[in-house]
């Protein structure tokens, strides 16, 4: 199988980024990683390492700040740590499970390598870099651990993967909607301007997409619940809402797919009843 890889590097205010790109047939991944003031924010995957290299080695950096556990942001990880000796922080939920070689589906590893074992400290609620000071958001939802990341002097917000897109057709089966929900307005309350995600990059006017996505996430959940009430089956609501079938659920078998969007939803009107 044949796998297309390439890389962008660019600058925004300061922040140098690299965007990596993987594409197999219709499905067409990336992940961006972030530099800015010292600190390197997320790794990129170990499938883009060869095209990362050239942005490490130029890179100066005294410290790594991971948003979650995923492969594609933690995949340079343990290259980073070996050939540059880079403290590396991370929520400390997944800490125990990065240091053993990870265990993800095919497909997964297929798109972006194995993810090789290494040693991370927990993050705090703050960090410095070299001329700012950092706050540390929890934003669960996509993932247990997720986190964001605001640079307290200039504004920045780093989303890691609670932004992406602002209409969400497809999660993963272990996110959860009205998490993110909550992590959506968390992330509004803060005093930011710029804000850069890695999978979209940099992001004008940051807060007006958050709350677009906020708005249609919270707009999908009362579909969904609606449709619940009126004795509507999951499958059947998925049906009706999401009648576009998207490549990666069928390569994923199921890992993707918006029918994951409707039982989260679903599951959380369940326990709070």
């Amino acid at each position: 199988m044949l796998f297309e890889k390439k890389s962008e590097i660019s600058e925004k205010s300061d922040v140098k980024m690299i965007n990596g790109f993987v594409k197999f047939q219709s499905v067409r991944l990336n992940v961006y990683c972030f530099e800015v003031d010292g600190v390197l924010i997320d790794t990129g995957a170990v499938s883009l390492l060869e095209e990362f290299k050239p942005f490490f080695n130029t890179m100066d950096v005294d410290q790594v700040m991971l948003t979650h556990y995923h492969e594609d942001h933690t995949g340079g990880a343990h290259f980073l740590q070996t050939a540059y000796n880079l403290p590396i922080f991370m929520n400390e939920t997944r800490i125990e499970e990065c240091k053993y070689k990870a265990n993800y589906p095919l497909y997964r590893k297929l798109f972006w390598g194995a993810r090789k074992p290494f040693e991370a400290q927990p993050l705090e609620n703050n960090f410095t870099s070299r001329t700012g000071r950092w706050k540390v958001i929890p934003t669960p939802g996509h993932t247990n651990d997720h986190s964001s990341f605001l640079n307290e002097e200039t504004g920045q917000l780093f989303t890691g993967d609670l932004y992406v897109t602002p209409k969400t057709k497809v999660v993963l089966r272990e996110e959860s909607i009205p998490q993110i929900i909550s992590s959506l307005e968390l992330a509004l309350s803060l005093d930011f301007q710029e804000m850069y995600c890695n999978h979209a990059g940099y992001i004008e006017n940051g807060k007006e997409a958050l709350q677009r996505k906020l708005n249609n996430l919270k707009e999908l959940s009362g579909k969904i619940e609606l449709m619940a009430e009126k004795g509507m089956t999951p499958s059947e609501i998925t049906k009706q809402l999401f009648d576009k079938k998207y490549p990666i659920t069928k390569l994923s078998l199921g890992e993707w797919d918006a029918a994951h969007i409707v039982t989260s939803v679903l599951k959380n009107r369940i326990y709070n009843n």
